[in-house]
């Protein structure tokens, strides 16, 4: 029988400890897999050899079965919970993940893995090619379902014969849904968040702004400046800060800005260089993700992002959803700008039209679309109960 699909607004649970700044749980470790086979992309392109970065936490039962696999978004990375020897910053839902967590790993054996076109650690643009140099403007157009089928691979190497759940945020969401469709029989439930079963034009307009910064940098160099000594910093920077605007809302840019100068002396507001905290602060976040990220995978993930569509090459969304075997339980946020809620709210109707198991829950943040790394005690609140339910 279905559920009933209601938004439910929640404030903090007082239910729920406080998970902010809580340790890590684990010392975590970064393994790679090499797949056995050629790849083969949807685009007809085939990659010799691939490699996949992954992350796991808890232990795999002897049915196979209890499997959790987290799908992370665009810029993020397999450290999603503990933090590696000799570090002290924690995975980016480590409050989700770990001994009696949301994601508890004395219950289930939790997975994370760097997506295809990625750069750390999963087969990209920075890798080899055959001929020892990095695939660079080489590298093929992937799409989300290219990377949920090699997680599908992974997850089947490390033994996993079905999992309890699958779940992420934005485009972690996106492959949360073609994961529904592409092995009904492997996904016992699947939480999608902020995220759509197609990416909307406002999405797309974004990407491409995005993607033109990198490409008009003269250090891009068409896609091939590994080894140059030069590489598009500006135009990453650039990308990174039309992302961030989009991951806010205007209530998070009030509360964490307002009109606030970077320099206490008013004499010098009348300055070229003067700014203001809201610009500092994405200044900071483009420094932040040049240091860390490749221009190249920021195209192919951006361009996979756009081209993401459940129904595409399956007749319609309803012939995909009638795959669906899960529980479903979406998950939206109401100050997003990204990914309205109204996508969301589509997300579950269709499901419910098509006959599956579905609930529509609603984050109550001002934070926009980055609430879904941020609202941890609404999360756990909401998928506690949810994944008891299984």
């Amino acid at each position: 029988m279905n559920e009933p699909i209601a938004t439910i607004n929640l404030d903090d649970d007082p239910s729920v400890a406080s998970l902010a700044g809580q340790a890590a749980a684990d010392i975590s470790v970064q393994r790679i897999w090499l797949d056995p086979l050629p790849y083969i992309t949807e685009s007809g392109v085939t990659l010799p050899t691939v490699q996949v970065a992954y992350e796991t936490w808890g232990t795999l039962n002897a049915a196979g079965d209890n499997g959790v696999y987290v799908c992370h978004a665009l810029t993020g990375d397999s450290h999603a919970a503990g933090v590696y020897a000799g570090e002290s910053r924690a995975g980016w839902w480590d409050a989700l993940i770990g001994p009696g967590r949301a994601l508890d790993t004395d219950r289930y054996f939790v997975v994370c893995a760097n997506i295809l076109g990625g750069c750390q650690g999963t087969t990209g643009p920075t890798s080899p090619a055959a001929n020892g140099l990095a695939y660079g403007s080489r590298f093929p157009t992937v799409t989300v379902r290219d990377m949920v089928r090699l997680e599908y691979r992974l997850l089947v190497a490390l033994g996993v014969q079905r999992l309890a759940c699958v779940i992420g945020g934005s485009l972690g969401g996106m492959q949360v849904a073609e994961w529904l469709v592409c092995y009904p029989d492997f996904v016992a439930a699947a939480v999608p968040i902020a995220a759509s079963f197609a990416h909307s034009p406002q999405g797309i307009a974004f990407s491409l702004i995005g993607r033109r910064a990198i490409e008009i940098d003269p250090d891009w160099q068409g896609g091939d400046y590994y080894g140059t000594g030069r590489s598009p910093e500006q135009g990453l920077a650039l990308a990174r800060m039309v992302g961030m605007i989009s991951y806010q809302s205007d209530e998070s840019m009030r509360r964490k800005f307002g009109r606030e100068r970077v320099e206490a002396d008013p004499a010098s507001y009348y300055q070229p260089a003067s700014r203001f905290q809201v610009e500092n602060y994405l200044y900071y976040q483009g420094a932040q993700l040049v240091r860390r990220f490749d221009a190249n995978s920021y195209l192919v993930l951006t361009r996979a992002m756009d081209l993401h569509d459940v129904a595409r090459g399956r007749g319609d969304l309803a012939a995909g959803l009638a795959r669906v075997t899960a529980r479903t339980l979406v998950l939206g946020i109401n100050s997003d700008l990204l990914f309205p809620t109204r996508l969301q709210q589509e997300m579950a109707a269709a499901l419910q039209l098509a006959g599956k198991a579905v609930q529509y829950v609603e984050l109550d943040s001002p934070w926009g679309h980055d609430a879904f790394l941020i609202e941890h005690q609404q999360l756990t609140a909401i998928l506690r109960p949810f994944l008891a339910a299984g």
